[in-house]
């Protein structure tokens, strides 16, 4: 049996193999098995690119942006190729994806799920989009990989960090390359343990939508199993500007250290918002006061200045990796672009890879026959170390960094540095852990 064959036997809607007696849906009989949504049909293959140009995430999107048309130009033949030299497969020959020239479609998700969705479904209905990629929320990328689950195409999660995109809302046609909430709360507690010790509380501030409430979940169970007391979790509204009004209490509260699940603007506002309250200068129960910012990147660091020294968190990826294909990256993104890039365009880069190679090694644009290829891939030169594509949720495993806000940076990117790189083993969980309950990966769904 084919590879092909296997996927489309494993994709029947009953779960049953077909068989004797057991009727093919109509899509896979012999005359249109190779039938589905958006198959390419000339000489080009349309993805379709979805990231927040306006909203709070806007500067990730950017970068994101940035990164998907770099790994297009490299797909086509451009540029030096990038990661391509460095990837472990070598199945990706720049001259597009199975000898088809790569365009590409873009839209805005506003970082708000109703217009995600909707820039995705006219990407997918009115531009023939075969992939969809991109966001920098957990909730525009749950949203749109349900749609994409609907439609029959795949949907490669751009910078997602909600445990629930790959546990309880986890979709067949979904991968995610980001880590997530769990590993973020996994890589960070030995180092708070060594940095601040056992006896500490926490007041947590958290942005109110599925990304923040997994990422407050996870690094509350992290620190708690230290020995922490958390003493309040307040949320926040995606929108909040202002966080004055959420920081004045933790003053009264007891805490002595702060956790802000926060990100992108949110982030930067609310840290700003918490030092002009004078909180780093408080001394608390004996002790200093901290704070933490469970998920870092260079474009928030950036974006809240010198509020950032001595602060750690954790993180994708960073800039300053000295692995070969980071720094092949670094290299590309840079002569491009004339700055290095962060974990929002590094993540999307790579996604962007993984897609175009498993269509090649798949020798299909069939959605199902390209998540057979992903699940259970085992690959490296990607930056972050050898990695697993995991087949029961199709999450990436993958080392992670713990950084901090840098004392004495050299230039305006050079803000943070890497303090710990986890190893993968460290951050791993089963499929059934508790916070990754109730999710159905499903069958995958070919569509048309």
């Amino acid at each position: 049996m084919s590879k092909f064959d296997a996927s489309r036997r494993r994709v029947l809607k009953t779960g049953a193999i077909a068989g004797a007696g057991v009727a093919l849906p109509t899509i896979f009989t012999a005359s249109s098995a190779a039938a589905f949504t958006n198959e390419p049909t000339g000489g080009t293959v349309t993805l379709g690119f979805n990231v927040p140009q306006t909203g709070p995430y806007a500067d990730e999107g950017a970068d994101e942006l940035r990164a998907y048309e770099l790994a297009v130009e490299h797909l086509n033949g451009g540029g030096d190729g990038g990661m391509m030299n460095t990837f472990s497969s070598k199945a990706l020959q720049g001259n597009g994806i199975l000898g088809k020239k790569v365009e590409y479609v873009t839209g805005d998700t506003q970082t708000k799920s109703d217009a995600a969705r909707a820039s995705a479904k006219s990407m997918i209905e009115k531009d023939g989009a075969v992939m969809i990629t991109g966001g920098s929320s957990s909730g525009v990328a749950i949203a749109v990989q349900g749609l994409c689950q609907e439609a029959g195409v795949i949907f490669m999660a751009g910078l997602t960090h909600s445990n629930d995109t790959t546990g309880k809302d986890k979709k067949a046609n979904g991968f995610r390359h980001f880590f997530n909430g769990y590993m973020s709360g996994a890589a960070l507690a030995p180092v708070l343990k060594n940095l601040y010790g056992t006896d500490r509380t926490a007041y947590h501030l958290t942005a109110d939508y599925t990304w923040g409430w997994t990422q407050e979940e996870s690094i509350a169970a992290a620190t708690e199993a230290l020995g922490w007391q958390t003493v309040n979790k307040v949320r926040t509204p995606l929108a909040a500007t202002d966080f004055s009004s959420y920081i004045a209490p933790v003053l009264n509260s007891g805490a002595d250290v702060l956790v802000l699940n926060h990100y992108g603007g949110n982030m930067v506002n609310s840290l700003t918002n918490a030092v002009q309250f004078g909180l780093r200068d408080k001394v608390v129960n004996g002790k200093n006061f901290e704070i933490v910012v469970p998920l870092y990147s260079r474009l928030m660091a950036k974006g809240a200045g010198e509020n950032v020294k001595g602060i750690h968190g954790s993180t994708n990826w960073h800039w300053t990796l000295q692995d070969e294909g980071s720094k092949a990256f670094v290299k590309s993104f840079g002569t491009k672009y004339g700055f290095p890039p962060s974990q929002a365009a590094h993540t999307c880069y790579v996604q962007t890879l993984l897609y175009a190679d498993a269509v090649e090694r798949a020798g299909s644009f069939n959605p199902c026959a390209v998540a057979e290829a992903l699940e259970g891939f085992e690959f490296d030169g990607m930056g972050n170390g050898p990695t697993l594509y995991r087949a029961e949720d199709h999450q990436c495993f993958k080392d992670v960094l713990v950084v901090r806000g840098k004392e004495n940076p050299t230039s305006e990117f050079d803000l943070l540095e890497v303090v710990e790189v986890t190893p993968r083993a460290q951050v791993e969980y089963a499929p059934d852990h508790p916070m990754f309950a109730g999710g159905n990966l499903g069958a995958c769904n070919p569509g048309a």
